[in-house]
């Protein structure tokens, strides 16, 4: 599967140890930096995953940061994206099954290095449900095309 990661300085460690995992998988993975734990903004990093999957360069993205939720944030404004904070397995595979969600946002601050590879493999081994979640994600879609 192709997946593009991103992290700002303080998720840089958490990128690289999730990386090494996504290679061992056998996954194509494009790594949108940062490079190191010199400071740096998390927007510049997590809108480039985000308008990775937007282009179709990447199917999911993985974007991290302290908190998660610059990332997640900043990777929400693009239109098409959905991206959900999981600090957990059974978050990271609902976000797939019920929202169709198509970058994970993580938290090194909150995520020991082990969790954080289980909740990635929840995330990407996790299909969307269809159904009756179509209906609530035509709405959200509707709203950004105002």
């Amino acid at each position: 599967m192709k997946i593009a990661l991103g992290a700002d300085h303080k998720g840089f460690a958490l990128k690289d140890r999730i990386k090494a995992y996504l290679d061992k998988r056998g996954d194509d993975v494009a790594d949108y930096g940062t490079f190191s734990e010199e400071s740096c903004d998390y927007p510049d990093f997590g809108l480039k995953v985000a308008h990775a999957i937007r282009a179709g360069a990447a199917k999911v993205g993985i974007n991290i940061c302290w908190t998660g939720n610059g990332m997640n944030i900043a990777a929400n404004k693009v239109t098409g994206i959905r991206s959900a904070l999981c600090l957990s397995e059974d978050m990271a595979k609902l976000a797939r099954e019920h929202n169709d969600a198509n970058i994970l946002s993580l938290a090194s601050k909150y995520t020991e290095p082990e969790s954080a590879l289980k909740i990635v493999e929840a995330f990407l081994t996790s299909d969307y449900q269809g159904g009756r979640h179509v209906p609530r994600l035509a709405k959200i879609a509707a709203e950004e095309e105002r």
